[in-house]
């Protein structure tokens, strides 16, 4: 990734932040006929000092056998984003040399990706994704709530798979390259805009 000095974002518990609030990744590795590309639901686990992203896909998914040799993957996951028009800035009247832009933010988790066919750590893995994914409702679904065959069944035909972690990295694109008060017409004209994106990017921007 193209990632200039005043872009980068280096807080790992910032980037944890991104990847657990939108966990669904692109997950790429170099495929037997090229890049394979899934989008999958990640959840990011701190195991001592190692980050840790662990999730499922179907076993029908080909994915899964071609991680015997535990290959090189990244997963790539993306906050809030949003078109910066050139007429929030100042300069647009004084000179007109202005140009659109995209506001974005995104964390990049490289590692060893491998496939994990046990039914205990997927188990696991499964009551760790809803606990997570469900406490924001008033009554969370739980495991046990369904008959426990079906539950089986369902685990029958799926593969986790966990990635360990060895390089993370971030951008943060919210127009550090600009000046303070064109950096305030922007976060202006984001919230008026009145979209949960750009909302979340006006939020952000520094």
């Amino acid at each position: 990734m193209y990632l200039p000095k005043h872009f980068q974002a280096s807080d790992a518990d910032a980037l944890c932040h991104l990847m657990r609030a939108r966990p669904l990744a692109a997950l790429a590795i170099n495929g037997e006929d090229g890049p394979l590309v899934n989008h999958i639901p990640l959840l990011a686990v701190r195991r001592e000092e190692t980050l840790v992203l662990r999730g499922h896909v179907a076993r029908a998914n080909p994915l899964w056998k071609q991680l015997g040799g535990e290959p090189q993957a990244v997963a790539i996951f993306q906050g809030d984003d949003a078109y910066v028009t050139p007429s929030w800035y100042p300069a647009k009247a004084e000179h007109g040399k202005v140009v659109p832009t995209w506001n974005y933010m995104v964390a990049h988790a490289r590692g060893r990706l491998r496939a994990v066919d046990d039914r205990a750590w997927l188990r696991q893995l499964l009551r760790d994704l809803t606990t997570e994914h469900e406490a924001a409702f008033a009554q969370p679904w739980r495991m046990d709530d369904a008959p426990a065959d079906y539950i089986d069944k369902m685990m029958a035909a799926i593969v986790g798979i966990e990635l360990t972690v060895d390089s993370l990295e971030g951008k943060f694109k919210l127009s550090q390259n600009q000046s303070d008060a064109a950096r305030d017409c922007v976060r202006a004209g984001l919230r008026e805009r009145g979209e949960p994106r750009a909302d979340g990017v006006a939020a952000a921007m520094p």
